[in-house]
């Protein structure tokens, strides 16, 4: 008989050997002094990290910057983590977001609440990135609309905010409290298709970041927050304490910041990147340039270069979890199919995990793995699953039963039947499921750009952010493209397994 015990032991080594080789991923192997830089999901944290990457590059160390990793919780954590070395932040979101718990009320707390977590944090840079409330400043004009507090007397009005905001502890909750604000019609959204919605008419107000480009671009009111619910967001860098031991320099290089940036020219700077479509690499080694008399050099992508380059990403990732995938997942199939009490485990299991929004599983690997590719392939491997167990199990179970009992009677052993006479027969089922499985990696391994593990999804995401449909297709074109070679390849698979007398059992069914 088929024995469970014998696929037992394959199927951990099998899962061994992937967290073997996904640990093995994150511990890499002994390298030469390196700095990674963060930055979140907006253009003046991106402008910011590449300055973090420049002041470093200067000092000959090699520099990384992971671009866009998503929120602030996630940038602090891979601090938390030695994920990361640096990343821009504000005094106000750590005093209300982050470290809201611990009731911390002067500067000198806050540099103590860093200090016991390994970390420490720049003199402010020089502006005040606060958040307010903004409209159409036709809008605001036309129904008398110059405070927050105003918005009280207009309960019809649909206001769309940052998902960030949704949910912070200095954001829509306490504002509605503190203003008492009537409106019910109050969405959760990317902050940059914010501004699409109120400059569409389909929101009437949203919330801004004081220097965000847009704010002229829109045409937009900013309103006044007369009751001061926002705080101070002074901009800041935060580091990991051992680069005072690792990189004494590159810590000195971050504090020529302090004070050099004012609220104008951080806003100029956003609207070079936003509206003028420079890249930020560009503009940031202008600033250190101009203000700091800092030749910086880099070099900009070309298009060919990005494409190169994520592509390589995205096969990485696809190649790794679907071959995982394929390896763990057929012989889940076999073995659900033997077993019914079990086989309803395996498929109830799956299908649990297929059930779980693609991109809160890469969140949820992020404590496990950190940044980057590892928790990306992880989710990847486990979204992979259920397609190939559950062609593998009904490929099995539909074999007509007097097939089986010919075997038997001739017979053959377990182990000869599966290989003689089930596996080839299931052939078409399992393949199928693999080809299903191989078009949803493809896609959903775009989302693995929002935890650092690049790919076609960091054009989309930096198209997005910048209103620009050129770096959107960037993306989204060779996904699809390498979604239908996939699709093709495994049809090519197909035929040189399928066995000569059911493929051509197949075509005379077409």
């Amino acid at each position: 008989m088929i024995t469970k015990q014998r696929i037992g032991v394959v199927l951990l080594g099998f899962f061994a050997l992937l967290i073997s080789t996904v640990s093995s991923i994150v511990a890499g192997t002994e390298k030469p002094l390196s700095i990674t830089v963060g930055s979140k999901a907006f253009t003046e944290s991106v402008i910011l990290g590449e300055m973090l990457k420049h002041l470093a590059g200067q000092t000959g160390i090699a520099t990384h910057h992971q671009r866009e990793l998503g929120g602030s919780r996630v940038l602090w954590n891979a601090l938390l983590s030695g994920e990361i070395d640096a990343y821009p932040e504000y005094n106000g979101t750590l005093l209300q977001e982050i470290l809201v718990k611990e009731n911390l009320k002067t500067e000198a707390e806050l540099k103590q609440a860093l200090t016991e977590r390994g970390l420490r944090m720049t003199t402010p840079l020089g502006f005040n990135n606060t958040y307010a409330l903004g409209m159409k400043a036709e809008l605001a004009e036309r129904f008398k609309i110059h405070t927050i507090s105003d918005l009280k007397n207009h309960p019809e009005f649909v206001l769309g905010f940052s998902n960030e905001f949704m949910d912070r502890a200095d954001g829509w909750p306490g504002l509605q409290q503190r203003y008492q604000l009537p409106q019910k019609k109050v969405r959760g959204l990317d902050h940059n298709l914010a501004y699409r919605g109120i400059n569409s008419g389909s929101l009437q107000a949203i919330d801004l970041y004081a220097t965000d480009a847009e704010i002229a671009y829109y045409k937009l009111r900013t309103l006044e927050d007369d009751l001061n619910y926002f705080p101070v967001y002074n901009a800041v860098i935060l580091y990991r304490a051992d680069l005072e031991q690792r990189a004494p320099e590159v810590v000195v290089m971050f504090n020529q910041l302090a004070g050099s940036i004012d609220a104008l020219t951080m806003s100029k700077m956003n609207f070079q990147v936003k509206q003028n479509n420079e890249p930020e690499s560009t503009v940031a080694a202008g600033f250190l340039q101009q203000t700091l008399n800092m030749d910086v050099d880099y070099q900009v992508q070309t298009v060919w270069q990005r494409f190169v380059k994520h592509s390589g990403e995205h096969l990485l990732l696809v190649g790794i979890s679907l071959s995982a995938a394929i390896i763990f997942a057929v012989p889940l199939g076999i073995l659900a199919a033997h077993n019914e009490r079990l086989g309803s485990i395996v498929l109830s299991v799956a299908g649990i995990v297929q059930t779980i929004p693609a991109l809160a599983l890469f969140v949820f690997m992020i404590p496990l793995l950190g940044i980057g590719g590892p928790p990306a392939i992880m989710a990847l491997f486990l979204y992979s699953l259920l397609p190939i167990i559950r062609n593998t199990y009904a490929g099995i179970k539909d074999i007509p039963p007097a097939i089986i009992e010919s075997a038997q009677a001739l017979g053959l052993p377990s182990r000869a039947r599966l290989r003689i006479v089930e596996l080839p027969l299931a052939t078409r089922a399992i393949l199928a499921g693999i080809k299903t499985s191989a078009v949803i990696n493809v896609g959903t391994a775009s989302l693995s750009a929002l935890i650092g593990a690049g790919g076609y999804g960091q054009p989309i995401l930096t198209g997005i952010r910048l209103d620009n449909i050129g770096l959107i297709l960037e993306g989204a074109i060779p996904a699809a493209v390498l979604a239908l070679l996939v699709q093709a390849l495994f049809e090519l698979i197909e035929r040189g397994l399928l066995p000569k007398g059911l493929r051509i059992k197949a075509l005379g069914a077409r």
